[in-house]
């Protein structure tokens, strides 16, 4: 081997060595970095453990109890009638006015309105057929179309019920 040659190997080595040096260093320091920086969790599992910690019921002693316990009752209920459409009034006019009567009132989607002619003739097979109809929905012969519960699933059948008997009340 001639000189330049064993010169060109002792550089060639200190590069080879200082690369294996430098990827060295980089696994290290890949391998604290990664340790300090927590996993991340996720937010699923921290809703279901929250979920599963949290406390089943409330302590109410007292007269401070016992306003806390009215006053958890009231929540309560406000947001079980909150869950109801129209706050659960089972007023025909209230609910027709606020939701039947866009379709009933103007014939729309082939609706029947409050004539005889319209709602008269339907009225003619019962109201349990109406009732019917108005809860599960209908799709006449003729093409019109009644969603089920008027299109607001929050409608309860005691509400329907009211709705279709003012309804029958008001046929002009």
């Amino acid at each position: 081997m001639r000189n330049y040659d064993l010169e060109f190997l002792k550089h060639f080595s200190m590069v080879i060595g200082f690369l294996a040096l430098v990827t060295l260093g980089l696994i290290v320091g890949a391998y604290f970095l990664h340790s300090s920086v927590p996993p991340e969790v996720d937010p699923r599992a921290a809703k279901r453990t929250e979920a599963r910690i949290a406390p089943t019921g409330a302590v109410y002693a007292g007269t401070t109890g016992a306003a806390a316990q009215a006053a958890a009752q009231a929540a309560a209920l406000a947001a079980a009638a909150s869950q109801v459409a129209y706050g659960g009034t089972t007023d025909g006019s209230v609910i027709y006015q606020n939701l039947c009567g866009a379709c009933h009132t103007n014939g729309v989607g082939m609706a029947p309105m409050l004539t005889a002619a319209g709602l008269g003739a339907r009225a003619a097979k019962g109201k349990d057929m109406l009732y019917k109809h108005a809860i599960e929905g209908f799709t006449g012969p003729d093409g019109g179309i009644m969603p089920p519960k008027g299109g607001n699933p929050a409608l309860t059948d005691e509400q329907i019920h009211a709705t279709v008997d003012w309804m029958l009340d008001n046929v002009k």
